[in-house]
């Protein structure tokens, strides 16, 4: 008889184990779906307002067509070829650009940051260059360094080490000091406060810049391309407006959103890899 209650008693726990599982399981996935909602809503509002808008004659259907002519434009683009030409002409200049500038910008932000001789020497000089729009300085890349992919690597370059180097700059400055304090006071040597204290605390305000860089490398390389370009999204997209192609144009506009949104993704990945001490797990 007791050995009757006992397995009675093990199956009501099992169950009750069981419900509760299947409750939490259907919790999440009553979370995840919400947040789904909640973060496409938006989107898709405005992808109705754009379908409707030029249907309904509130906007003029030249000048922005329905959505889902757009679509059929890009998927023309796609399937001819011509889309995935542009745009790895563009994400080869953007993200070359944006290596070298991390390559150059993190070491030099550092050193700024952590060493003042070295802070004192060049904030002049980079005070007087953080002031001037990469922009204004294209017609100079393309005059010292022509049209080609030189000019315009240089001048994503340019772009992306302003917001890399600040932001590294202020991430070493900022670090806690009583982190500083208590690691100097258990002896450590200065290079190993740096490796070990200044860098890792820095990294968050360091993957900040690095964001700021790519968003930036997008744009700076897009007007970049209109200017003097034979393949590239930005030489897609004046070509489309020359030629008053417009659901071509806004299909360029459209695939350069995505690009700018997988380079932000890609970044925010790799910051959660590097720094996912400091970072939550919904951001």
């Amino acid at each position: 008889m007791s050995l009757n209650k006992a397995l009675a008693a093990g199956g009501l726990a099992g169950g009750k184990a069981d419900v509760g599982g299947a409750a939490v399981v259907g919790a999440r996935i009553k979370a995840a779906s919400a947040k789904v909602v909640r973060s496409t809503a938006a989107i898709a509002g405005l992808a109705a307002i754009w379908e409707l808008a030029p249907r309904l004659g509130l906007v003029d259907a030249t000048f922005l067509p329905p959505l889902s002519k757009v679509i059929e434009a890009w998927w023309e683009l796609a399937v001819s070829g011509a889309l995935l030409e542009h745009f790895q002409a563009s994400i080869m200049r953007s993200v070359s650009g944006l290596l070298l500038a991390i390559a150059f910008a993190i070491p030099l932000g550092l050193a700024i940051g952590y060493y003042k001789p070295a802070a004192a020497f060049l904030n002049p000089l980079l005070e007087l260059f953080r002031n001037t729009a990469a922009l204004a300085l294209l017609p100079v890349f393309i005059l010292i360094l022509g049209i080609g992919e030189t000019s315009k690597v240089s001048i994503v370059l340019y772009a992306c080490s302003w917001p890399i180097l600040l932001s590294t700059v202020n991430g070493v400055r900022n670090v806690d000091p009583l982190l500083v304090k208590s690691a100097r006071s258990l002896g450590i040597s200065p290079f190993k406060l740096f490796l070990k204290v200044i860098l890792p605390a820095s990294l968050p305000s360091v993957f900040t810049g690095i964001r700021l860089a790519g968003a930036s490398s997008i744009l700076v390389l897009i007007a970049a391309e209109m200017v003097g370009a034979k393949a590239g999204l930005g030489y897609l997209i004046n070509y489309a407006q020359y030629n008053f192609q417009i659901p071509e144009m806004y299909a360029g506009i459209l695939t350069i959103s995505a690009l700018g949104l997988l380079i932000n993704q890609g970044l925010i990945a790799i910051e959660r890899k590097f720094s996912g001490w400091k970072t939550g797990p919904d951001r």
